[in-house]
């Protein structure tokens, strides 16, 4: 069994910068990537970002692409997210993510390629 743990996420102002982390503990050697979905009211669970813990290799949504960004620490089993030009539109539920295949061979921007998740954690973003 895999156990994610995530970093409390916070409120923020638009404009402004969060990080947050995910550490990977058990039987994380098990595991080939890890990523980040987000969840607003009323809304399905969506895709942010997903990273190789091999390769290093990430793919992210378009909604995000160029102010987040994702990165790892392999030697803690640790993955990282880092939020820049924070917008409203942010805001939501933060689930880490992790896998057991490797990137190339699932649909990685669904929930139901990843096989554990963290208990997730609020950021919200105000105007």
């Amino acid at each position: 069994q895999v156990q994610l743990v995530e970093s409390e996420g916070g409120l923020v102002q638009a404009g402004g910068s969060l990080r947050l982390s995910c550490a990977a503990s058990g039987r994380s050697y098990i595991t080939y990537a890890m990523g980040w979905f987000r969840q607003a009211p009323g809304k399905e669970r969506e895709f942010v970002t997903t990273i190789s813990w091999s390769s290093g290799t990430t793919y992210y949504a378009d909604s995000v692409k160029g102010r987040f960004t994702i990165s790892r620490d392999n030697a803690k089993n640790t993955v990282y997210l880092q939020m820049n030009s924070l917008k409203p539109e942010d805001t939501a539920v933060y689930y880490c993510a992790a896998n057991r295949a490797p990137l190339t061979s699932i649909d990685y921007g669904f929930p139901r390629s990843y096989d554990y998740w963290g208990q997730g954690t609020q950021v919200t973003v105000s105007s």
